[in-house]
């Protein structure tokens, strides 16, 4: 169909005729949610594929976020990117933490190191980081610093499923680090989330956490919150991840042709890969130098939705411009240029494992033609 609308994003579904044995044998088992079944095996199942040591699953993307927080007891103000999706500092609003932005890098779009230090007051606990689109933060100078201050360091990982720098996984960097099993991620449970962590006890508060504290029948040891993921989403991400890396292969081709139709246009860029990194392609920004393009941003995003190509202004606009954070001196425009100018020129192209190449032909033909 020639002008069919193309989705920014589409979500990687299990095979229904596998499903259904699974949905039988959980209602045969008659265990919906409660660390069932499929719960414990996905567990074990993702800390196999992500090289990690613990993993706590949740019901969604936030309450990681939240709970991480919680479990590692982090008050005051914590230093975070305002270039990334509103969970990551509603985290800490819903923690009574102040978040404090720092302006970030424009060749990765992840938080500068080099603008961490300044932002550190008595107050400050911790760094909230965010390994945007999947790319690698330079998570050695973070740790530096972390270090040199006594500070903790919680990674927003939502967008880095299965990354890893030099074979070695990206979510052992810091203390903790969160994923997102969201159906627009390049792995996903429909909703859903982890929390990663590196030791038994850590795991275990993690877990009394996200079931209202219970360590038994009748004992709280904490006042937690109901995150626990339930047996048929569990059973759902079992057999994704069984097809999760031909997707990721999938996605690797379809970024090799963005790059190849998209490399001679002026004033259109877009990111390469980064040497000795696994990515997920779990995205395809591009950035609109209007001067140069002959067109801004938003008019070539409403030209592409006007053909029914739609893609996502992401991250637009920042955190740090919504009524909540505006009034923090942090968040004024001078503190954060970088993050603007990203910001007002990032689109994000449509990416999933099943965009055919007559698909990604109709949308670079779109962007050529201006």
């Amino acid at each position: 169909m020639e002008n069919k609308v193309i989705t920014v994003t589409s979500p990687l579904f299990p095979s229904l005729d596998e499903f259904i044995p699974y949905l039988q044998d959980i209602w045969n088992r008659k265990w919906l949610t409660n660390n069932g079944h499929y719960h414990q095996e996905l567990e074990k199942a993702l800390c196999e594929y992500l090289k990690v040591p613990y993993i706590s699953l949740f019901t969604n993307g936030t309450l990681p976020l939240i709970c991480a927080l919680q479990t590692l007891r982090i008050t005051g103000e914590v230093i975070t990117t305002p270039y990334s999706f509103v969970a990551t500092t509603h985290s800490l609003w819903w923690n009574g933490i102040k978040p404090v932005f720092v302006d970030i890098d424009p060749n990765t779009c992840n938080i500068n190191p080099d603008k961490i230090e300044a932002a550190i007051t008595p107050k400050t606990t911790a760094i909230m980081p965010v390994h945007v689109y999947g790319k690698p933060c330079d998570t050695e100078r973070i740790q530096a610093i972390a270090d040199k201050y006594g500070l903790k360091v919680i990674y927003d990982a939502a967008h880095a499923f299965g990354v890893e720098v030099g074979g070695k996984s990206i979510l052992e960097a810091g203390d903790m680090s969160t994923l997102s099993f969201h159906a627009t991620k390049v792995f996903n449970t429909v909703e859903g989330g982890a929390l990663v962590c590196h030791d038994e006890k850590t795991k275990k508060r993690i877990d009394y956490l996200k079931n209202f504290g219970f360590a038994g029948e009748t004992t709280i040891v904490a006042p937690g919150i109901n995150g626990k993921m339930d047996e048929i989403r569990a059973a759902y991400g079992l057999l994704n991840l069984k097809q999760v890396d031909a997707a990721i292969d999938a996605r690797h081709h379809i970024a090799m042709k963005y790059r190849e139709g998209l490399c001679n246009i002026k004033g259109l860029s877009f990111m390469e890969d980064m040497h000795g990194v696994r990515h997920n392609y779990s995205y395809f920004p591009i950035f609109v130098d209007a001067e140069q393009y002959g067109m801004t941003r938003d008019e070539l995003y409403f030209k592409m939705k006007e053909q029914n190509v739609l893609g996502r202004r992401y991250f637009y606009p920042l955190i740090s411009q919504f009524s909540a954070y505006r009034g923090l001196e942090s968040a004024k425009p001078y503190n954060l240029p970088v993050a603007h100018k990203i910001a007002d020129s990032v689109i994000c192209l449509p990416m999933y494992h099943n965009l055919s190449d007559s698909d990604i032909e109709r949308i670079t033909n779109i962007l050529v033609s201006n």
